[in-house]
C-alpha cells in the first residue's frame, strides 16, 4: 500500500474494501493497526463505511452514483455483520 499520510480512515477502509470480500469492524480494525500502524475504533470504521456510501465519496472512488455500493450480510457465526464492496460496482470502477 502507498503511504498512509494524507489518507483518512474512510481511504483505507475502502482500499482494504477494494478486494471485494466481506470484513468485520474488528478485521478491518485489526489489519490497519497491524499493517498501517493507525487505529481507528468502531465507531469510526463504522462511519468510515456510511461515507463510502455518500456522494461525494462515490464520485471520489469513481462508484455509481445510484444502487448500493456496499452490502452489509450477517457473519456466518449469526453474530455481527460483514461488509463488502458490491460485485456489481467491479466494472464501473475500473472503467
Amino acid at each position: 500500500m502507498k503511504s498512509t499520510l494524507n489518507k483518512t480512515c474512510t481511504d483505507l477502509v475502502f482500499e482494504l474494501m477494494y478486494d471485494f470480500k466481506p470484513w468485520t469492524f474488528w478485521d478491518l480494525q485489526q489489519t490497519l493497526a497491524n499493517d498501517q500502524g493507525k487505529f481507528f475504533g468502531e465507531p469510526t470504521i463504522s462511519a468510515s463505511i456510511r461515507e463510502i456510501r455518500r456522494p461525494s465519496f462515490r464520485q471520489k472512488y469513481n462508484l455509481p452514483l445510484s444502487g448500493e455500493v456496499v452490502v452489509r450480510e450477517k457473519r456466518p457465526s449469526g453474530k455481527g455483520f460483514q461488509y463488502r464492496l458490491a460485485p456489481t460496482i467491479i466494472n464501473h470502477h475500473r472503467s
